[in-house]
């Protein structure tokens, strides 16, 4: 089954192999999680959810996930086995590590990292032969928001390998809005994505809308936003801004390996992005916080 699997997305080159391989290793652990139950109790957001339930048509690194309701208490460690377990029925071998926090947050992680088995799957004939003596070894990261902020919407999502299952999803809307709030709010300076800004094109070109409400709520939560209420003015305000700020070259570096067609970037500039912002859906003209104890 591995082997037609990979042979799907008839990756020509070592970096796509990689690629190929890594979504393999993502759509095992999501089935392992099913049989645990896992999503009883978190949804599944960000690129690659974006990617595998959304047909975003970019590869992804992480599994992203939040928790339902906050709980900090917490523990990944029940649900290792039940990926380890997965795996082995597929016929693959996968260490599961948590990851050692220097300081608390609210973030559980823990990392697949791949074994030889994959080295030997590339080498059976499955992947063209270009000069490929190795395949890298691959990681997958796993996070789980503890303390998530609320507003999000989630729906059910179906997958079809490595059996048929559903899994909780964040909706377009609230995915839309954890996206932004990842553009215009990453800590670092250097911590430039062109993922973020090729996520951001995919949703204003499908016409997507974003959810105000849960955009605010994760900027408060985050303490970037210290307002209960934002606009639509305010928001387009803040992304113009990060328009004119951010380094447009390191965008179009970070986002090159995730793609294959390069002539898309070929348009990229600030311009660009101030012109495409400018038909950037939202759901709501304001949005403020809820009372204590209303959901919004």
């Amino acid at each position: 089954m591995i082997k037609e699997w990979l042979a799907s997305y008839r990756p020509a080159n070592q970096d796509e192999a990689k690629q190929a391989l890594r979504e393999i290793m993502q759509e095992v652990a999501l089935a392992g999680l099913f049989r645990a139950k896992f999503y009883e109790k978190a949804a599944f957001y960000g690129g690659t959810a974006l990617r595998i339930f959304y047909g975003l048509d970019r590869f992804s690194e992480d599994l992203d996930f939040s928790l339902l309701a906050p709980d900090a208490n917490f523990s990944f460690k029940p649900y290792m086995g039940a990926i380890i377990t997965e795996f082995h029925s597929q016929g693959m071998e996968v260490s599961v590590r948590e990851r050692e926090k220097a300081i608390d947050t609210n973030i559980e992680s823990a990392f697949l990292k791949s074994e030889t088995v994959w080295k030997e799957l590339v080498l059976e004939g499955v992947v063209p032969q270009q000069g490929l003596q190795q395949v890298p070894s691959i990681k997958v990261k796993i996070e789980v928001d503890k303390q998530p902020p609320p507003g999000f919407e989630t729906e059910e999502k179906l997958l079809l390998q490595p059996f048929s299952f559903y899994v909780k999803c964040f909706a377009l809307p609230s995915l839309f809005a954890g996206k932004m709030h990842a553009l215009l709010f990453r800590k670092w300076k250097d911590n430039v994505k062109g993922r973020d800004w090729y996520d951001m094109e995919w949703y204003i070109r499908k016409g997507i809308k974003m959810s105000l409400p849960h955009f605010l709520q994760r900027a408060i939560d985050s303490g970037d936003w210290m307002k209960e209420t934002i606009t639509e003015a305010e928001f387009h305000e803040l992304l113009h801004k990060k328009i004119d700020n951010v380094n447009m070259d390191r965008v179009k570096v970070d986002i090159s390996r995730f793609i294959k067609d390069q002539t898309k970037l070929d348009i990229w500039s600030p311009q660009y992005f101030h012109d495409l912002t400018a038909k950037l859906q939202l759901d709501a003209p304001e949005a403020s916080v809820p009372p204590a104890g209303q959901k919004n």
